[in-house]
């Protein structure tokens, strides 16, 4: 367990308001506040996004990156998060922004992964429309799925470099994320991590498919032209409504799971 993890105090739910969550081996109070919950009736699979915003809103710092913006109480619950779901879910733009390279599960976290079922890898899959990956998803033993279109230009490409089974046809113009998602399922990968960015998360709300948002609140201000969490042109009619599972704080830090209601 790296020693830089900060012990957080539960706010949400009130009849635990107060209680503290120490860093511990193997964080079983974490792993209960985020057991990922199974699909909902009608669903194959249940979606989890993972976003961060500034207390002016915004998603980035200045040099265009969350990781700026974040800190070590939300590092401690994203890899929790991570190591419940099966498969985490990135635009390909933010994987090149960020330097996404292959994902995996905390040490500490594999054991109750293993006890819940879970494979012991965790995958990484790529939504891109035009087929251009970050050169850290390139060359490796562990190459990502990518999620694209028919009309993709370098689709071809994508399955001679990747191999065809690691690439994933979600509708034929554009991605289909509805379809997407099934084509995870199908592959047993049924909890998602959506991990953004603002677009592909304003898509995934737009097409009723979140289940729950994990919004972390950092204790800054940055100012600037930042894109927010959900960054739309178009307001959402009528708004997305959303209800508190758990409330957590470290330093200033506020850490927040919400269950986000049907469209």
């Amino acid at each position: 367990m790296p020693p830089q993890l900060p012990p957080l105090d539960l706010l949400l739910p009130l009849d635990r308001a107060g209680e503290p969550v120490p860093v511990v081996d193997g964080e079983p109070v974490l792993l209960d506040l985020y057991a990922h919950p199974g699909p909902r009736p009608g669903r194959t699979s249940v979606l989890r996004a993972n976003m961060i915003a500034t207390l002016d809103g915004a998603a980035q710092g200045p040099d265009g990156r969350s990781r700026s913006i974040n800190g070590p109480a939300d590092w401690r619950a994203f890899r929790v998060q991570r190591s419940v779901a099966d498969v985490v879910l990135v635009g390909a733009g933010t994987a090149r922004a960020e330097g996404y390279g292959p994902v995996s599960v905390p040490a500490d976290l594999r054991a109750a992964r293993a006890d819940r079922g879970q494979r012991a890898d965790l995958e990484l899959a790529v939504v891109t429309r035009t087929g251009d990956l970050p050169d850290s998803l390139r060359g490796g033993d562990r190459p990502p799925l990518v999620v694209t279109s028919a009309a993709c230009p370098a689709l071809a490409d994508l399955r001679a470099e990747l191999g065809a089974d690691r690439v994933l046809v979600a509708g034929d113009t554009d991605v289909d994320l509805t379809a997407a998602l099934a084509l995870l399922a199908e592959r047993g990968l049924t909890r998602v991590l959506a991990e953004g960015g603002p677009r592909l998360l304003t898509d995934l709300l737009r097409a009723g498919l979140v289940d729950e948002l994990c919004l972390t609140t950092s204790p800054l201000l940055v100012g600037g032209a930042a894109v927010r969490p959900v960054h739309a042109a178009q307001w959402f009619d009528p708004p997305l409504s959303a209800s508190p599972a758990h409330l957590l704080h470290a330093n200033g830090t506020l850490l927040g799971r919400w269950l986000v209601a049907d469209a």
